[in-house]
């Protein structure tokens, strides 16, 4: 790892002197930038405009070519932006949901990256398909994505492997290029995206000077096997997840929350900032009709329902994954969108959970896989029908064909008791976040990592990582949430300059439609757990009137 300590007008002339140097991109080879096992596919001077945040030279291109143990044709596809003006330092950008597509490699995320990319701040950006192509399975329809599964060395380039082989390459590249080191390296992603990040940082100490994590889900095989906790209880409500709970009702479920836990950091303004509290002083039973009532509130078997989703089992045992908080991000459009029902035609507008994610529990994230038909009714009813007793385990499981397990392949080593001591004493820094209204991968279990993560560090964890939960926030942005946040600069203040994240400011950003117009242009802020942001000045509308208690 490499810290800048140059001025101003050094850091200028450094930069003057880097696009001086810099090779030219029209016509550049692999050969040229000393590479060999690379093949460009595309390279091309971008302007900055519509299709790109700065002036870049655009690189794609494959590596790792390969016939898999299922006959498949495999590559790690990638792209690499190399901004005209370079600022120096570099971002690998960690893609979400079963990869399979390069991502535009600007370095956004949907929150936590503010309103300028790292890309358009200067950054070189690589992105990848972690090795798969999401679309080569032609006759898998909606099955097709998650059909690398059945490849062990695809189940590991997507857990680890990816980035791993692709960091190093990535770097020489920009190096080459621009004739000059990198000075700070970042790894940055949500979902899926977190969890490679929360991955690197285990499997690749001392290659990242900081890591921005949002939602990770480093627990991704035990969360497919809260889908069918989901598809189960939900199902039983109406016999159909759509109807199991319509918008109306989820706005009764988050009214009730409202009603019990909204005051409980000081001011009633649609958000509940003191989670924990909330826990203890909602009660779900509180919602069910009442003798004569048929309008605002909810009959038995909705929250029942209601309860085993939340409990994460049916029975009041331990989780198959996790527990998720109350919190009234449950009316959010993201929410329903994994939950309950999508605006998606070709999926017969099932949720999420119900087509991609029974897709992956079958065919990534237990061994043996089983193939399943691409149709999003068997799809949703391979859910239904898992029998989570018997089958749970097979997330743990191996055979010759897999000789690593799901678990083994997706998680971060450690994860169950993390240090994370050698990224520690290399220097790195860590900044993750989570919605607390996520529907996918629940906050608690971040919490929970984070816990005992501060417990190894002897109470001392936010020296190099900073745990952030986003009140009303759904899955890695939206919500009834103020959640246009810059957690990446903060990251980057940290590494560079010493500057130890405390209250981060959140503002309401017009662009989430979940918004109610009562939060419209207010500002709070998203504080480091265990602290909570309480109301302690005079105006409702900034975050100014908040402190981090």
């Amino acid at each position: 790892m490499m810290f800048k300590t140059m001025g101003t007008a050094a850091l200028l002339c450094s930069t003057a002197t880097l696009a001086a140097a810099q090779m030219q991109c029209e016509g550049l080879t692999p050969e040229a930038l000393g590479l060999s096992g690379v093949t460009f596919t595309e390279v091309a001077a971008v302007p900055a405009g519509d299709d790109s945040p700065a002036a870049q030279c655009r690189i794609r291109a494959t590596t790792a070519e390969r016939t898999g143990a299922d006959g498949r044709d495999y590559a790690l596809r990638f792209e690499l932006a190399l901004p005209d003006v370079w600022n120096g330092d570099y971002v690998h950008q960690f893609n979400g949901g079963n990869d399979g597509e390069v991502k535009p490699a600007t370095g956004g995320m949907g929150a936590g990256t503010g309103e300028q990319t790292p890309l358009a701040r200067g950054f070189a950006v690589v992105s990848s398909d972690a090795g798969h192509d999401g679309k080569a399975v032609t006759d898998a329809g909606l099955a097709g994505g998650a059909r690398f599964g059945f490849d062990f060395e695809a189940r590991q380039m997507y857990g680890y492997k990816a980035v791993a082989l692709l960091d190093p390459l990535a770097r020489q590249i920009v190096e080459t290029y621009y004739d000059n080191e990198i000075g700070h390296s970042y790894g940055v992603g949500c979902s899926n995206g977190g969890r490679h990040a929360l991955v690197a940082a285990s499997r690749m100490p001392q290659a990242f000077d900081g890591f921005l994590a949002g939602a990770p889900g480093y627990n991704l095989p035990k969360a497919a096997l809260q889908h069918a906790v989901d598809v189960q209880a939900l199902t039983a409500v109406t016999g159909d997840l759509a109807t199991a709970f319509s918008p109306e009702d989820l706005h009764t479920v988050a009214n009730g929350i409202l009603q019990a836990c909204d005051a409980l950091d000081g001011i009633e303004d649609g958000l509940v900032m003191d989670t924990a509290a909330c826990q203890a002083s909602f009660d779900s039973a509180a919602l069910q009709c009442t003798d004569g009532q048929n309008s605002a509130c909810l009959s038995p078997k909705q929250v029942t329902a209601l309860n085993i989703i939340h409990a994460g089992t049916a029975d009041g045992g331990t989780p198959f994954y996790s527990d998720f908080p109350w919190d009234p991000g449950i009316a959010g459009g993201g929410w329903r969108f994994w939950k309950l029902e999508s605006p998606i035609p070709p999926w017969e507008k099932k949720p999420i959970i119900a087509v991609m994610g029974a897709a992956s529990l079958a065919q990534i994230f237990t061994t043996p896989p089983t193939e399943v038909a691409g149709d999003p009714a068997a799809l949703e009813q391979f859910l239904k029908d898992f029998d989570l007793t018997a089958r749970a385990d097979e997330i743990y499981a191996t055979s010759d064909a897999f000789p690593e397990s799901a678990m083994e392949v997706m998680t971060p080593p450690g994860s169950d008791n993390p240090e994370l001591a050698e990224f520690r004493d290399a220097g790195g820094k860590m900044i993750v976040f989570h919605g607390v209204s996520d529907p996918v991968f629940s906050v608690n279990d971040t919490a929970d990592w984070y816990s005992k993560l501060d417990a190894n560090n002897g109470g001392n964890a936010g020296e190099f990582a900073k745990f952030y939960p986003v009140p009303g926030m759904t899955h890695c942005s939206g919500g009834p949430a103020v959640e246009g946040f810059d957690m990446f600069a903060e990251l980057v203040a940290w590494v560079e300059n010493g500057t130890e994240p405390q209250a981060v400011t959140a503002t309401a950003r017009a662009s989430n439609r979940d918004l109610p117009e009562t939060m419209a242009g207010i500002s709070r802020p998203l504080c480091p757990a265990p602290q909570v942001a309480r109301y302690t000045g005079s105006d409702p509308a900034s975050a100014d009137s908040f402190t981090c208690e």
